[in-house]
């Protein structure tokens, strides 16, 4: 997946004019548009239209791997405020990454959704429609928790939480459902999360690797134990850190940061200045 990541970074800074620039503010205006017809449309023809139908599709009716975004996920008073939410995530991972590679992200999550939902028609032999974009949503809620995980949100207008907190919640809510549909023998439905949701994981693949990196060095038996290296320094006398290489210690200079090095054998303790530069210790 890493790989793939690269092609798709390399493509778009190749072809920057790719991208669609603002591209959720006509989503939004879309949905918007689409709520207010589907008002003066009792029968639902509207919504049915531009729905993801499977077996539609196969029928020729290729608009609908696509149209089915356009169909608000709510109504009333909440219709705003996901608008508005949604709005927003978008909005700030395009001013991130450019126009070119937010609108691959957006266009690939709505193409694998669509193949989510033939998956279902071909495996389980249930043409489910598809009206409204929640996985396509959930793609950008995951892709702003795990860039700005520390982003403070407000439930209901009252109750702050973090975005990582929330994804956390909502990876665990998807995860049961995997599970609850594998349970049942209906694996179309169990995939659909994996499959709508893949967009994630080949974007932010670099980013899972390195985290799982960071487990494994936790793992290692030799990794540094933080603690027990600080007690070890706190038996020398005057000070409780000191650099291996500048001698420097956080008593002479208490605003100085001092780290533990992973990498080296037993406890080796840095500055911040030396803690990426300076050899390893292997024995």
């Amino acid at each position: 997946m890493r790989k793939l990541n690269e092609a798709i970074d390399r493509f778009c800074a190749l072809h920057p004019r790719l991208g669609v620039p603002g591209l959720m503010r006509w989503i939004v205006a879309a949905n918007a548009a689409t709520y207010l017809l589907s008002q003066f449309d009792r029968s639902g023809l509207l919504l049915r239209f531009l729905a993801m139908d499977a077996a539609s599709v196969l029928r020729g009716e290729v608009w609908r791997l696509l149209t089915y975004v356009l169909i608000p996920t709510n109504g009333g008073f909440w219709l705003l405020i996901s608008l508005f939410f949604y709005y927003w995530l978008g909005e700030s991972l395009e001013r991130l990454w450019g126009s070119a590679k937010f609108t691959v992200y957006y266009l690939s999550g709505a193409l694998l959704t669509s193949l989510s939902a033939l998956l279902i028609y071909f495996i389980d032999g249930v043409s489910l429609p598809v009206m409204g974009a929640d996985y396509v949503n959930a793609a950008l809620f995951f892709a702003y928790a795990l860039t700005y995980p520390d982003a403070m949100v407000r439930i209901y207008f009252i109750i702050p939480v973090k975005m990582k907190w929330l994804a956390i919640l909502e990876g665990v809510l998807y995860a049961l459902s995997v599970v609850r549909f594998a349970a049942a023998g209906l694996w179309g439905f169990a995939l659909q999360p994996v499959i709508a949701l893949l967009n994630l994981f080949i974007f932010f693949s670099p980013d899972f690797s390195r985290r799982a990196d960071q487990f494994r060095a936790r793992r290692r038996p030799e990794a540094v134990q933080f603690r027990r290296a600080v007690k070890e320094q706190q038996r020398q006398k005057g000070y409780n850190h000191k650099c291996e290489v500048c001698g420097r210690t956080d008593t002479e200079f208490p605003d100085l940061q001092f780290r533990y090095c992973s990498k080296c054998t037993g406890y080796h303790c840095y500055c911040q200045d030396h803690i990426f530069n300076h050899m390893h210790h292997t024995e």
